[in-house]
């Protein structure tokens, strides 16, 4: 099922609109406890009005999968930022893993999602919005026959910068040098970026899934 130029447009104007939202009412769910990450709507300096041109497709990368982003946290003096993705067929994104901050708000364009969500795993279909709140163990996979394309907003963190760093620079050079991502230089530049972000990765939940949905 795939969502023609005019829905994708009206998903990026609704997601605009559904940013502002929680930028001024915050949902209870995903509130977070410490003043410093608080957006206080009196306070919140207006973003300089910005427009995003079409894009060609987004091609899939040698390891299945790619991403670019589309907003910057720095575009939106920090309140959201808003990535596209797109997963070849039965390709998961990554192990399961939770946030200690972030929220996500997912947009699917084409193609089905799943998306585990601590031990419930949802369907989400061209044209549905899905919320991932931070605190969940979740993963996101390719259930389908054909490319998933998706927009991903993240509130709270500028976690762009971090997809921007596995996909554009680590990935391209374990590519290149033909090394494991085991490889201690390579898992020590991920691991420092886990933690700067607050991410909890759960690597034994991954395999499960694998066999049970035919997943690589």
């Amino acid at each position: 099922m795939k969502v023609n130029e005019t829905s994708r447009r009206e998903a990026m104007q609704q997601m605009g609109l559904f940013a502002a939202a929680l930028c001024i009412l915050p949902l209870a769910s995903c509130d977070n406890p410490s003043k410093e990450s608080e957006i206080n709507a009196a306070t919140t300096k207006a973003p300089i009005p910005f427009l995003i041109p079409p894009k060609a497709p987004l091609e899939i990368g040698s390891l299945g999968s790619n991403m670019r982003t589309l907003i910057r946290s720095a575009d939106t003096n920090t309140q959201f930022s808003c990535i596209e993705a797109v997963l070849a067929p039965k390709k998961i994104a990554g192990a399961p893993h939770k946030h200690n901050n972030l929220d996500e708000l997912m947009y699917v364009l084409e193609g089905t999602a799943s998306v585990l969500m601590g031990d419930e795993v949802i369907g989400v279909t061209a044209g549905s919005w899905h919320l991932r709140p931070r605190g969940i163990v979740h993963v996101v996979w390719n259930s389908g026959d054909e490319n998933l394309r998706l927009i991903d907003m993240y509130f709270n963190q500028n976690f762009e910068d971090y997809l921007e760093e596995i996909y554009h620079k680590i990935i391209p050079e374990v590519i290149k040098r033909k090394i494991s991502f085991e490889e201690p230089e390579i898992a020590k530049r991920v691991a420092e970026l886990d933690k700067k972000f607050g991410l909890t990765y759960y690597p034994e939940k991954s395999q499960a899934l694998i066999e049970k949905y035919g997943l690589s």
